[in-house]
C-alpha cells in the first residue's frame, strides 16, 4: 500500500475496504511517513554533526526500531527491557544510552554486560550503586550526570521534568558534593552532562532557555577543571495533534539550528538528542469501530470498541487527538467519543463534531504513534490490540 507525505488520512480513506476487514481496535502504522520523518530529522541533525538517540519509550515495536536503526540513530532507553529491545533489534551497544531515575541492580548489570555507551545518572546514591556493580564486574561505566536545570517547559505538569520540584536529575546545589563523591568512585568515568526538561514542547524559546542553562553549567564544570566530552540536551520536541495532515513532520530545521546557534560548545564536544514523539507520533493511528450510539441529555455518545486501554493519553493528560469518522459522509452531529472501559475518564473527546455516526462506522484517532500502543494495558482484562503496518 502507498504512504503519503500529507499524512495518514488519505491512506486510510484509500484503503478503507481492506481496513474494514481487520478486527478492531488496531494500531495502524504508516512506515512510509515514518521513513520520511526519520530522514528529515537525520538530514537536519547531520548539518551540525549532532547525534540523535531515539527514545524507545515512545514506541518500541520492532518494525519501528528497524526503521530508526536503518537511518543511523542510536537508542535512548529508560528501562532494562528497553536496553534489551535495542540490543536485540540490532542497535550497537556503543549507541545505547540508559537513563531513568530508578534503575534496578538487575537492569544495571545487564547494561554493564552489554558495554553500553553511557548511563545517565540522577542521584549520588545511584552513582554509588553503579560504581559497586561495575567494580564487581571489573568494568568502568561511562556516565553523564543528569542535571535538573530548573527550566519550565511550559507543558502539561505530568510531562514536565526539568523543575526542582520534579523527581528527575541532580539539582545545581548538589553538584559540589557529587564531584567530591566522583573522585572516590574508581569504576565510574564522567564523560558528559545530560538534561531533559519535558515533553510535547512546541515553544522553541523553551529550548533557547535550556541552552542558556547548559552554557552556565558548562562554565561551572570548567571552573572546576572538568572538560566534558558529551552534552546531552534530551528531547521534548512536540508535534501538531490538531493538524496532522498540515504538519505531519515537525520543523526539525528550526529545532536543530536553534541548538547550533545558542549552545556554546568546546572544541571536540559532541551534542546528543533524545527524540521520541517527534519521530513516530504522526505515523500511527488507532482505528476503532462504533459499538453503540447513546442519546444523552446534553450530548450524544459514540461508544467505541477502543478505550483508554489502547490510548490512555486523553484520560491521563487530558490531551487532544483528532478524531475522524472514516465511513460516514452525512451531516455533522456533536458527540462525546468514549470507550467501553468502566471509568468515566475513558473519553477520547468531548463535543466532537462528526458526520452522523452509526453502529459499525470506522473511527480513526490520529497521531497515536507515540505513547499509544506502548502504554496499552489489560485493564478490564482487555485483549491487546493488533498492530498493522502499511
Amino acid at each position: 500500500m502507498k504512504g503519503y507525505l500529507k499524512g495518514i488520512h488519505p491512506m486510510l480513506k484509500e484503503n478503507i475496504t481492506e481496513l474494514q476487514q481487520h478486527p478492531t481496535p488496531f494500531y495502524l502504522y504508516n512506515l512510509d511517513l515514518l521513513r520520511q520523518t526519520l530522514q528529515k530529522a537525520q538530514q537536519e541533525a547531520s548539518k551540525y554533526d549532532f547525534h540523535v538517540h531515539y527514545a524507545l519509550k515512545a514506541n518500541a515495536n520492532s518494525p519501528v526500531l528497524d526503521e530508526v536503526r536503518a537511518v543511523g540513530f542510536g537508542a535512548d532507553c529508560v528501562s532494562g527491557n528497553e536496553v534489551k529491545a535495542a540490543i536485540e533489534n540490532g542497535f550497537a551497544p556503543e549507541d545505547v544510552v540508559f537513563a531513568g531515575v530508578g534503575k534496578s541492580d538487575e537492569e544495571i548489570n545487564y547494561a554493564l554486560d552489554q558495554d553500553i555507551f553511557c548511563f545517565n545518572c540522577e542521584s549520588s546514591h545511584e552513582l554509588e550503586i553503579l560504581n559497586e556493580l561495575a567494580a564487581n564486574k571489573n568494568k568502568v561505566a561511562q556516565i553523564a550526570l543528569r542535571i535538573n536545570p530548573n527550566v519550565n517547559a511550559n507543558t502539561h505538569k505530568y510531562i514536565t521534568t526539568g523543575l526542582e520540584e520534579n523527581k528527575f536529575g541532580i539539582n545545581a546545589w548538589e553538584l559540589e558534593s557529587v564531584l567530591s563523591l566522583l573522585q572516590k568512585l574508581e569504576n565510574i568515568k564522567l564523560i558528559g552532562i545530560h538534561f531533559h526538561i519535558g515533553s510535547q514542547i512546541q515553544d522553541l524559546s523553551v529550548f533557547k532557555n535550556l541552552c542558556t542553562r547548559v552554557n552556565e553549567f558548562q562554565e561551572w564544570f570548567l571552573s572546576h577543571n572538568i572538560e566534558l566530552e558529551h552534552i546531552n540536551v534530551g528531547g521534548g520536541l512536540g508535534v501538531d495533534y490538531y493538524h496532522p495532515e498540515q504538519q505531519p513532520i515537525p520543523d526539525f530545521e528550526a529545532y536543530f539550528s536553534l541548538f547550533n546557534q545558542f549552545l556554546e560548545l568546546r572544541p571536540g564536544q559532541q551534542v546528543h538528542f533524545e527524540l521520541g514523539r517527534a519521530l513516530v507520533a504522526q505515523c500511527g493511528t488507532l482505528v476503532s469501530k462504533v459499538l453503540y450510539i447513546k442519546k444523552g441529555v446534553n450530548t450524544n455518545f459514540a461508544i467505541l470498541d477502543a478505550g483508554m486501554t489502547e490510548l490512555i493519553r486523553p484520560a491521563l493528560y487530558q490531551s487532544y487527538h483528532k478524531i475522524e469518522n472514516l465511513t460516514s459522509s452525512a451531516e455533522e452531529v456533536r458527540y462525546d467519543v468514549v470507550g467501553p472501559i468502566c471509568e468515566s475518564s475513558d473519553c477520547f473527546g468531548k463535543a466532537v463534531m462528526l458526520p452522523e455516526t452509526n453502529r459499525g462506522d470506522l473511527i480513526a484517532i490520529r497521531t497515536a504513534g507515540a505513547y499509544g500502543e506502548v502504554m496499552a494495558s489489560q485493564y478490564n482484562l482487555r485483549k491487546k490490540a493488533e498492530a498493522i503496518y502499511l
